[in-house]
């Protein structure tokens, strides 16, 4: 294992994108959901159709924030305002919350459709880091993260689980706010500077850097490292197969 990793005893890791080939996913499905969404006001309204951009509009305002918080940072870039609704509101477009269910739904559809892989490079880190005794646990804004990490057989490597569904619960404020990091590590038992956070999301590195942990990792799978370096990432990597031995 990379000596850099040494001295530490937990590391918080974010799902899509870090353990699981998930953020592909994610993306596509807030593409086609915004997209739908778009073209139906454009038609309404006869304003020009200006599709959802996955390098621009999908990073900068969507990955890695709790999902009613992207649908209102996409749209408030776009200068729409849409009453909030409630959670239970159904897939559709009226309302906020309508609009992240209806991403919830295409999610869950691909990951039955399509099943979820592990990146082996992380499981390659995961390995060590339990043979070296690490505490390990997952925080991801995602309601699927459970789904997620039982469809790719990994559930049982990770003491807790601190996902969307755990925060709305607790009422803890999505990321860039450390609050779910924090809540991980209190868990497991650690203080922050004992944790390290791997994130593959400005906004997860944000949280990880806005929480004065330990160490930040990013992960640059979307040829992003210089953003992640500048959101706070203290050591950036192209995968985490480079940290293990």
């Amino acid at each position: 294992m990379d000596q850099r990793l040494a001295g530490y005893n937990a590391v918080l890791f974010d799902l899509d994108g870090v353990l699981t080939d998930t953020a592909s996913i994610h993306s596509d499905c807030w593409k086609r959901m915004f997209d739908e969404y778009l073209r139906e006001r454009s038609e309404k309204t006869g304003e020009p159709f200006v599709e959802f951009d996955i390098a621009g509009d999908y990073h900068r305002y969507v990955d890695g924030k709790p999902r009613y918080d992207g649908v209102r940072s996409f749209l408030a870039s776009r200068n729409i305002e849409l009453p909030n609704g409630d959670p239970g509101d159904p897939p559709g477009s009226d309302t906020v919350c309508a609009l992240g269910n209806r991403k919830n739904v295409l999610v869950n559809e691909t990951l039955n459709r399509d099943g979820v892989e592990p990146y082996p490079g992380s499981i390659r880190l995961l390995d060590e880091l339990e043979a070296g005794g690490v505490h390990m646990a997952v925080v991801s804004s995602s309601k699927n993260a459970p789904t997620v990490l039982a469809a790719a057989g990994i559930a049982e490597r990770f003491e807790t689980v601190v996902d969307g569904t755990v925060a709305a619960k607790a009422g803890l404020p999505g990321k860039p706010a450390p609050d779910t990091f924090l809540d991980a590590a209190r868990q497991l038992g650690v203080t922050r500077e004992q944790a390290i956070v791997v994130e593959d999301a400005i906004s997860g590195v944000e949280a990880g850097r806005n929480g004065s942990f330990g160490l930040v990792i990013g992960v640059a799978r979307a040829d992003n490292e210089r953003a992640l370096s500048a959101a706070g990432a203290d050591l950036v990597v192209a995968d985490l197969g480079e940290l293990a031995g």
